[in-house]
């Protein structure tokens, strides 16, 4: 059990946010290919899943699920087309739900043989939900969550019972995008819709005297020797646009 307010405010364990979290759970705690991780969020964008693409791909090429509800909509920017893609991409199964039934919980977790595991947090999955926003997550261990009789099929099960406008995505649309859902989500990439106040965020790296000299060296002499790359931590997803390119 596990109780955390981002970004490094306090917390009882020795995680500080949730992608450390949803990490730890996920990766560390447990078994690649041993049944189905949950997610339900709100809001969804690549950066708030890139920690975990190559690892939910591991998980269902080892015979392991991931199932994602998250909510879409005409006129917000609430989904992308960008996290859904990576998503099928991993072999996930992914649904969408209308605005006017917007699934506003955020709820991860898994279901493996008779364990089960939950995080109800309020934090997307978005980079800022991850990392930056002040979010708060609590991970109850699989003993609390037989006591209070939790399963994550019987949710699942009792959502798709509502009568929600919900769609699921199929990997064999990605190109044509016929499916309706794709009319809920939005393009992070283009940059068409502006960004509201409070997303603008900075962020300023300084570099010290020995970074700027071995940039501005000669190729192929000692003062150019060294790495030419800045290492950020996992924290920082949220800084960036859809972190989609990546250079060996």
């Amino acid at each position: 059990m596990e109780f955390l307010l981002q970004p490094n405010v306090y917390s009882t364990g020795s995680t500080t946010n949730l992608l450390s979290l949803l990490d730890k759970m996920w990766i560390k705690d447990h078994v690649s290919g041993d049944g189905t991780l949950y997610i339900i969020s709100g809001f969804a964008n690549y950066n708030g899943g890139v920690r975990f693409w190559p690892y939910f791909t591991n998980h269902i090429h080892n015979g392991g699920k991931v199932k994602v509800i998250i909510g879409g909509s005409t006129a917000q920017r609430l989904s992308s087309f960008q996290v859904v893609e990576a998503l099928l991409q991993c072999g996930a199964e992914v649904f969408v739900v209308n605005r006017k039934r917007l699934v506003h919980a955020k709820c991860y977790g898994y279901s493996a043989n008779t364990d089960e595991e939950l995080v109800v947090t309020s934090g997307n999955f978005t980079g800022p939900g991850m990392s930056q926003n002040a979010e708060a997550a609590i991970r109850i261990d699989p003993s609390a969550v037989k006591t209070m009789g939790f399963k994550w099929e019987d949710l699942i099960t009792n959502m798709f019972a509502q009568g929600w406008d919900i769609y699921q995505m199929d990997i064999a649309d990605i190109t044509a995008k016929s499916n309706p859902g794709w009319k809920l989500l939005y393009d992070e990439v283009s940059g068409t819709v502006a960004l509201e106040d409070d997303q603008q965020v900075t962020m300023i790296v300084t570099l010290s005297h020995s970074d700027t000299a071995r940039i501005q060296a000669n190729p192929g002499t000692n003062a150019s020797k060294g790495t030419q790359y800045f290492w950020l931590s996992k924290g920082t997803f949220d800084f960036f646009p859809a972190l989609t390119v990546f250079v060996k």
